[in-house]
């Protein structure tokens, strides 16, 4: 596979800047921002007519291993591998551990590219993807650059050197004559103005065994913990898992710090794609296509004498009256509404909530499992009620629960029910009850989803409560991943 190239798609970050929409266990990049896919499954979708391309590799958290193969499989898509980090360590050990697996397919060029990207025009980035394959494939590792469009304070730079020409690599390329962090305005207004300078996009195309070359002299003690990691990994299931301890003794550095900014063979393509990294609510709201009033509503919206606005609705109705440049973002359980020029502060709000324990950090109301998934309707002190939906064919774990007993009554579909020792099916409307410290299992047998609503009752009804004794989906303890 010498002459190939294999995606890879960075799939970690929790984008707490798009929160309540983006959760720690249901990120922006599964999350269908701007359209009707994921922005996963649409940077998957800008693969397509890449000459030579095959099949990606995905790395990703752990907690997000089966959204992110359930979204892979929504859209046909088989990878290379999905790669299960213990825990974040940045991009570069994240690539350093897909350039290992994919040096055993040859010396492909990989195309790293961070699945929370929006392109609008996915024709230029192809075109670019072609040059910089060119330059790759001649040593160079290169960075994609997008030409500014305003003194953008949020984004770090790239200044171009000289140009890049050859018969093997073609032209549109440039050395790298340095990266510069994130500006402030007046710094941000001089690089606009003087052309040199290119937003840092974060992608990036580089042949496997350049980058590990690279890797080794400038960051050798990454390296040799990533190699560790991929040694010691695992297969479970459609995942590989890498070694825990090898990788947590990793440095955690971007591909920016560990490599590319002491490199002699950094190149830069520059590529206006309509690109953006969608890293505030205010680029939502470019990204949705403002109307004649410079507003975008989303779900069930009444807006009057709104102007500039972003409004989304996602449960109920949310009505708006003379607001101007603001956010309003609705879910089941929380509501956020800013200035779009405090967009960005959204992360104090994050903060504030990780400080106090609040769950609405980490999951909505509607949980997504490997099985199917769970919305919570009501909860108590004693009690808690959920509609639960399970795919066909799937089924829960064998498990049991110290403190809560369940009640399950069967909206639609048919449930296939261990309780005990007793295996049985319920239809519709009927019910069936599980006591505290029951040994319970359901399934769906059936070929249509299987909907059902779910009493719980007890002292403690948190989802640590759970005992597995046997899942297929590999889950073990009381982990309820």
């Amino acid at each position: 596979m010498e002459n190939s190239c294999i995606p890879v798609i960075l799939c970690g970050g929790v984008g707490s800047r798009l929160w309540p929409l983006s959760r720690e266990l249901y990120p922006k990049q599964l999350i269908d921002l701007v359209g009707e896919k994921t922005m996963l499954q649409t940077t998957l979708d800008r693969l397509d007519g890449i000459p030579g391309c095959a099949a990606p590799i995905l790395v990703a958290g752990d907690e997000h291993r089966f959204m992110v193969a359930e979204q892979l499989r929504a859209v046909g898509r088989r990878p290379l591998a999905i790669v299960l980090e213990p825990e974040g360590r940045n991009t570069a050990p994240a690539v350093a551990v897909a350039a290992l697996l994919a040096a055993a397919e040859g010396n492909p060029t990989l195309l790293v590219l961070p699945a929370d990207h929006l392109i609008a025009d996915p024709d230029a980035f192809r075109a670019g993807v072609a040059t910089a394959r060119a330059q790759a494939e001649a040593g160079h590792l290169v960075t994609f650059g997008i030409p500014p469009e305003h003194p953008e304070t949020g984004y770090g730079y790239i200044q171009k050197g000289e140009p890049l020409e050859s018969d093997d690599a073609g032209g549109g390329a440039y050395k790298v004559a340095r990266f510069v962090e994130k500006p402030d305005r007046e710094r941000a207004e001089a690089f606009l103005k003087s052309g040199e300078y290119l937003w840092n996009s974060g992608m990036f195309a580089f042949r496997a065994s350049v980058y590990l070359e690279e890797l080794k002299a400038h960051a050798p003690q990454m390296l040799a913990a990533c190699e560790a990691a991929v040694a010691g990994a695992a297969r479970d299931m459609d995942f590989t898992r890498l070694a825990a301890e090898s990788f947590g003794a990793c440095p955690s550095d971007s591909i920016d710090y560990a490599v590319m900014e002491h490199t002699s063979r950094a190149a830069v393509v520059p590529v206006s794609m309509g690109w953006s990294d969608v890293g505030s609510w205010r680029a939502v709201w470019e990204a949705g296509g403002p109307d004649s009033e410079g507003n975008v509503l989303v779900g069930d919206v009444i807006a009057r004498g709104v102007k500039g606005s972003y409004i989304r609705a996602d449960s109920r109705l949310v009505a708006a009256v003379g607001l101007t440049d603001h956010v309003v973002v609705e879910t089941p359980d929380a509501v956020l509404v800013a200035p779009k020029s405090r967009a960005q502060d959204v992360k104090a709000i994050v903060a504030a909530l990780k400080a106090s324990g609040r769950s609405e950090v980490n999951v909505h109301r509607t949980v997504y499992r490997p099985w199917g998934a769970y919305t919570v309707l009501e909860i108590a002190e004693r009690f808690q009620v959920k509609k639960i939906t399970v795919n066909p064919g799937a089924a829960l774990s064998l498990q049991m629960h110290h403190r809560r007993a369940e009640h399950w009554v069967v909206v639609t579909g048919t449930a296939r029910v261990t309780r005990g020792e007793d295996v049985f099916l319920l239809s519709e409307n009927e019910s069936t009850y599980i006591p505290v410290e029951t040994k319970h299992r359901l399934e769906n047998p059936g070929e249509t989803p299987l909907e059902m609503v779910e009493v719980q009752s007890g002292d403690y009804l948190g989802e640590d409560d759970i005992v597995r004794f046997d899942d297929k989906y590999g889950r073990k303890g009381d982990k309820p991943a």
